[in-house]
């Protein structure tokens, strides 16, 4: 004698375990009062993918665009590469990704070209200008660079600010 197993409660069980939605990681959802250097630590970003003085921004939860807005164009040049922003910058913003960026270039010998994309692939950033990306470690972006000098700014109570120096100082004083 075979025992058969009745096979309606084995599909309806399949069929309600494969309906029932998987949980998602909440968008996050910055306060009013938020800084945009709080927006970009709640998206999983460092601070420093703007530079210091950011006036004010926008940023829809909903489908995160966001623009944000310089007092004036800046620019500066950290380990041999020339960025500049311009006075206002946008985008979308997702958990670990910014996409369809405007107001950021980089030059690349001898041309200026947009960075359209930033993605964050556990301890580092890949910069995409669209044809070709690169690949930069994390820490280099934990602190906010200035505008005109970037990290080689000069500081009545430091002296010369060395960017790794600030890296280091950073990640032991945290």
């Amino acid at each position: 004698m075979s025992s058969s197993f009745p096979s309606i409660p084995i599909i309806f069980i399949t069929l309600t375990l494969l309906s029932t939605p998987t949980p998602t990681t909440p968008t996050p959802t910055p306060t009013p009062t938020s800084s945009v250097y709080d927006v970009l630590l709640s998206y999983d970003f460092p601070i420093g993918l703007l530079p210091e003085g950011v006036q004010r921004y926008e940023l829809d939860p909903t489908t995160g665009s966001f623009a944000v807005y310089l007092e004036n164009d800046c620019s500066y040049t950290i380990e041999g590469y020339q960025l500049k922003f311009k006075s206002k910058i946008t985008g979308t913003i997702s958990k670990d990704e910014l996409k369809n960026l405007n107001g950021i270039q980089v030059k690349i010998l001898f041309f200026w070209l947009s960075i359209v994309e930033v993605a964050k692939n556990g301890d580092e950033l890949e910069l995409s200008v669209g044809i070709a990306s690169a690949n930069f470690p994390i820490d280099n972006f934990y602190v906010c660079p200035q505008c005109g000098c970037g990290f080689d700014c000069v500081n009545k109570n430091m002296g010369k600010i060395r960017f790794k120096n600030v890296v280091s100082s950073y990640l032991f004083a945290n």
